[in-house]
């Protein structure tokens, strides 16, 4: 596995159905098979281990983002890439995960989906439960999204194709020097 020494961690945010989690396999899946040191952090698996034990009030979004981004350091203090794809709702705990992490090894990732169009993605049904009243406290219907003022990369799902979402991120990556820089093709 390449190592150049210099872990970093990819924040994705954005709203529910927005397209974090597709976009942040893509992702992983090429650094992986780039030979980079890579290692993902979706919210659900969190909540389902480590932060099992909390709900969705605002100050339980804060402390999930923070104990992810607690182990999001660490990957990136070992020198591996981490990638997290979490809603991470407020600017404000972003911001301490930025501080966290250090302004130099976080990459924050919006993905600036429309909630019409992530409430027509939406597999799981949780936007119909939340509508009815059945989910309180979720993000977009019933609790604020506040979208990022100067994201490193924003992507908008609904005109930008994945595979074209990809280099621009690995380009970050490149020129910040964690990974290999590739020559130019044309």
């Amino acid at each position: 596995m390449a190592l150049l020494g210099k872990g970093c961690v990819i924040w994705f945010t954005g709203l529910s159905g927005a397209g974090k989690t597709t976009i942040a396999d893509a992702v992983t899946k090429k650094l992986r098979a780039d030979d980079m040191p890579v290692y993902e952090l979706d919210g659900d698996v969190i909540r389902t281990g480590l932060c099992k034990d909390l709900g969705f009030t605002a100050e339980d979004r804060d402390e999930n983002v923070r104990r992810a981004t607690e182990v999001a350091r660490l990957f990136a203090d070992c020198g591996v890439i981490c990638i997290c794809a979490f809603i991470s709702p407020f600017k404000q705990t972003r911001d301490m995960a930025r501080e966290i992490i250090g302004p130099d090894r976080f990459f924050e990732v919006h993905v600036s989906t429309s909630l019409e169009v992530c409430e027509r993605r939406d597999t799981k049904g949780l936007y119909k439960k939340a509508r009815a009243g059945e989910i309180p406290n979720f993000t977009g219907i019933s609790s604020p999204y506040e979208p990022p003022d100067n994201a490193d990369v924003t992507i908008d799902t609904e005109t930008t194709p994945l595979e074209e979402s990809i280099p621009s991120l690995i380009e970050i990556l490149s020129r910040q020097g964690i990974v290999p820089s590739r020559p130019s093709t044309t």
